[in-house]
Order: structure tokens, then sequence, then C-alpha cells
């Protein structure tokens, strides 16, 4: 297909021609990772410099990111027999999920100055009339429900891992779609936190630097039955948020928003294996409240960011299609 070349652009001056030259061997995935670096590059850079520690090693991280991914993608493009960089051109979204997730730590009252908990805790209790984040498990503190639930909540890992898996050996293309779409989730989920800094239900048993006032909360500090501590997927999960978990990424539960999108690509390209993932979303719904990691609001939300982030998601895939991503 041919048409009437584009006009060179005056030089010294941006033009759409000299973005789309810079980026033609982008996919969505890029655009949306590029994206989101230069976004809540922005905010460090105009609303951060009095309130985030290390607001100017993360400005230059956001920077170097956002070079090194262009650099990456061109070099890719350049040699595209290179294994490792066909690995990295086509994983690295994945690779950058828990550096932006503990980022939003550092980012999260960069805009509000306080956390809204309790704001979330009063809306749980006019909607309930009772905490579900802390009854639950009073309700049923027995061993068996416990590791129940606690590995449905692990299982959340294991719908992306064995998700992106199935559909990389099925169709690499597929696998692509999958990763741009999780991705995306991922990233409107990442910027609602710096926005709305939410801990959940730790603030009922955790120490929170910079909570004020946490010792007044009705349940803190709050204690674990002993039968749910000394459950193996418990013990798992504590070890995993001890060193991966970041204050103030709870509303909306990503945790829910990210299960939901695998099961669209189980429900579309894994039909006989549908109900058995709706099974497993539907319990790591409810674990993600019984566990404590979130306020049953935070879970309600996930699912309406699921329903409209998704289907984002798939028209922005679809509009931005870019060079096809090879085999490589």
């Amino acid at each position: 297909m041919t048409g009437r070349p584009s006009p060179p652009a005056t030089p010294g001056r941006f033009s759409a021609a000299s973005l789309l030259s810079v980026t033609r061997h982008y996919q969505f995935i890029d655009y949306a990772t590029q994206g989101y670096l230069v976004v809540v590059g922005a905010l460090i850079l105009f609303l951060g410099s009095d309130s985030v520690t290390f607001g100017a090693v993360l400005l230059a991280a956001h920077a170097a990111g956002i070079l090194g991914l262009h650099a990456l993608i061109t070099a890719h493009r350049a040699f595209p027999d290179w294994r490792s960089l066909g690995f990295l051109r086509h994983f690295y979204p994945i690779l950058m999920y828990a550096v932006f997730y503990r980022e939003c730590e550092a980012l999260n009252l960069m805009i509000v100055d306080r956390y809204l908990d309790r704001s979330f805790i009063a809306l749980e209790e006019r909607l309930f009339g009772l905490q579900p984040s802390v009854r639950f498990m009073e309700a049923f503190p027995s061993l068996a429900v416990s590791e129940f639930f606690y590995a449905a909540y692990f299982s959340y890992y294991i719908m992306i891992v064995g998700v992106g898996v199935a559909l990389y050996l099925q169709e690499r293309q597929r696998f692509f779609h999958f990763i741009a779409v999780v991705s995306f989730v991922f990233y409107v989920c990442f910027t609602i936190y710096i926005f709305l800094p939410v801990i959940g239900p730790p603030v009922f048993y955790v120490p929170i630097p910079g909570f004020s006032g946490q010792e007044e909360l009705p349940f803190y500090p709050l204690q674990f039955p002993p039968a749910v501590r000394s459950g193996i997927f418990f013990r798992i999960m504590q070890l995993i948020y001890r060193y991966f978990e970041g204050h103030g990424a709870a509303f909306p539960s990503s945790h829910v928003a990210v299960a939901i999108c695998t099961l669209y690509f189980t429900w579309r390209y894994f039909p006989g294996r549908r109900y058995w993932h709706l099974a497993a979303v539907i319990a790591l719904c409810f674990s993600t409240v019984y566990c404590r990691y979130h306020y049953a609001v935070d879970v309600l939300a996930g699912v309406l960011t699921a329903a409209v982030v998704i289907p984002l998601g798939e028209s922005l895939y679809r509009r931005i299609p870019g060079p096809s991503p090879g085999t490589s």
C-alpha cells in the first residue's frame, strides 16, 4: 500500500510525524509502559518535590526507564536474531510489575497527605454493619478453612504464570496479547494507588509508619487464630508480603482485577477450563477479605476496574497493533 509522503517536519519543532518516526517499532504494550513512566514521572516532577523521599532518584529512574525501553525496542528491531534481546523485548513488562508496585508505596502520600483507611473503615461499617475483613476469619478460624482461602489467594500467582505459559505454548501472538492487556490493568491500578492511598485491613494488626492514630482503631492490634497461623499457605503468604508488599495499594484490589483478566483469556482460549478458573477467581475474591488483605469494597472496586479496563485495553490493543512482535 502506498500513499502521499508526509511533509518533512520543521526543524526544531515537535510534530506527530516526528513522534511516529521515533515510535515506529512500538506496540501497544510499549506505548502503555512508556505512558505510565511519563505520567508518573511528571507527577513526581511537579507534585512530589517536597513530599517524596528520593524523588530525584525516582525521577532519574523513570527517565532511564523511558530511554532504556526505547533503546531495547530499537535494538531488538535491528538485531532480531539475538535471543537475549528477544526475551527482554517481549517479557520486560513482567519484570517491571514488582518494581512499579513497590514504587507506589513511595508515592502514595504524594498527592493525598494521609491514608484514607478511616473513611474506608467507616464505609464498610455503613454497608455491612461490621468489618468483613475482621469478622470473616473470626467466624471460620479452622485450619482447613484458612488454608483453603490462603491457597486461593496464592493461586493469583499461578493464574498469571499458568495462563501466560499456556498461551505462550499455544500461540505466541496470544501470549503477547495477554501480557499487553494484563499490564494495562496493572498500570491503571498502580496509577489509582497514587491518588487513593489505602492500606487495607493490615492497619488493624501491623504498625504502619505515617498512619496517625492507628492505636485508636477498634481492632488494633488484631490477633490471628492459632489454627490459622499454623497453616503452610498462611506462612507462605506471610513470607511473600514481608518482602514484596507495599503499603497504600489496596483500592482497588489489583489481585481481583488481574485475576479476572486472566479468566478473560482462559474463557476465550481454553473453554474446557473456564469454570475451574471461574471457581478459582471467586474463591480468590473471598480470600482477599478472609485473609485480611483487603476491605470488601476493595474487591468490589477490583471487579468494577476489570469490567471497565479490560474492554478498554482490548480496544486500544486492536487500534494500536504496531509491528508484528515476531516469534523470537
